[in-house]
């Protein structure tokens, strides 16, 4: 699935049929329909984020034209809250009684504790013990109650076991259809902005992100080249269109706490298959390069999660033809300054 030069006046999209066939299964659950109704309901209470462009990464590029989609201004500091709000304001006044409970690294823990709060709807977040500090302490300022445990993975039990004891409803990070419409909102705004885009590069965890964006315009905008980036050592995506089937990654190593996902939902994987374009892999050094341009050319502070898309471009893991437009989703910037120094190299 490594991607070579994507040249606009040929957008065929990648096949993953050799890496598992698809089996027959239902339409999508998630359409362009359903991600214009998302935005209508969350709109008033995100941020419509600004698209900026970036002339020095499109000289590093091949002289592409390129642009930035800066989520790491938005409410909670990343894309999250788009899809939370989308999830909560969906829910039954039985479902908002009962209360909710998450499981997260991070930035889904800060953004279910700000959309369950601002419609005063009881939260418990459950974290592992490894999540950075500032947003274990920004999850319980939106006003959730934390609950950290010694793995992702234990954070994921124990949220199904308080799922299970008290009546909440758990928001999953990337695999809810509520969830995957409300990150593809980032897709309608791109194409207002650059109506003429050709390609969208966008980090990938579970997926969600990705498989919006690509649900929200794949319909309208066919020729749009939708291309996720995972990081080597967490790779489920990558992994799961491999396979043709989801995959437990037996070990998950990565500096990117935000795309540090056991495997991509299975939701996720029946949209990949036929709506997203390509899956690419960066190393933890191609994440730390692109921290470093964006703060010394940029003054953009990403974390590792929100710099791994233009990591994928420095590195020349994706490339493109001169002058195609590509949009970069930043897709967060929440990370600890004690983080931030010891990952960037002393000069």
């Amino acid at each position: 699935m490594h991607s070579g030069t994507h040249d606009a006046a040929a957008p065929q999209r990648r096949s993953f049929a050799k890496h598992g066939a698809p089996t027959d299964s239902p339409l999508p659950v998630i359409t362009h329909a359903d991600v214009v109704a998302a935005r209508r309901l969350i709109s008033g209470r995100i941020h419509r984020t600004p698209l900026v462009t970036s002339r020095t990464l499109g000289e590093f590029c091949g002289d592409t034209r390129t642009f930035l989609k800066m989520e790491n201004f938005q409410r909670t500091g990343s894309f999250k809250p788009r899809g939370a709000l989308n999830k909560v304001l969906h829910l039954t006044d039985a479902q908002k009684q009962a209360g909710l409970v998450a499981a997260s690294a991070g930035n889904h823990a800060q953004a279910v504790a700000y959309a369950a709060t601002s419609e005063g709807v009881k939260v418990t977040v459950v974290m592992p013990e490894t999540a950075p500090k500032s947003k274990v302490e920004a999850s319980r300022r939106y006003g959730a109650q934390v609950m950290l445990q010694p793995s992702f993975a234990d954070a994921f039990r124990k949220a199904d076991e308080l799922r299970a004891e008290h009546g909440y409803t758990f928001v999953h990070p990337y695999d809810d259809e509520h969830v995957i419409a409300g990150q593809g909102t980032i897709g309608l705004e791109i194409v207002e902005d650059l109506p003429e885009v050709d390609a969208i590069v966008v980090a990938t965890g579970g997926g969600g992100l990705v498989v919006g964006i690509a649900a929200a315009l794949k319909a309208t905008h066919p020729h749009i080249r939708i291309i996720g980036v995972e990081p080597e050592g967490a790779a489920g995506l990558y992994a799961a269109l491999d396979a043709g089937e989801v995959v437990q990654l037996e070990r998950i190593r990565t500096i990117a706490d935000g795309l540090a996902t056991p495997n991509a939902g299975r939701i996720v994987l029946e949209h990949a298959r036929t709506l997203v374009d390509d899956v690419v892999l960066v190393s933890d050094d191609d994440i730390i390069q692109a921290m470093m341009f964006l703060l010394e050319r940029s003054k953009i502070m990403a974390e590792p999660a929100g710099a791994a898309a233009v990591a994928a471009l420095l590195s020349g893991k994706i490339t493109f033809a001169q002058g195609t437009r590509v949009a970069v989703v930043i897709s967060g910037g929440n990370i600890d300054l004690s983080k931030l120094r010891s990952l960037l190299p002393e000069k």
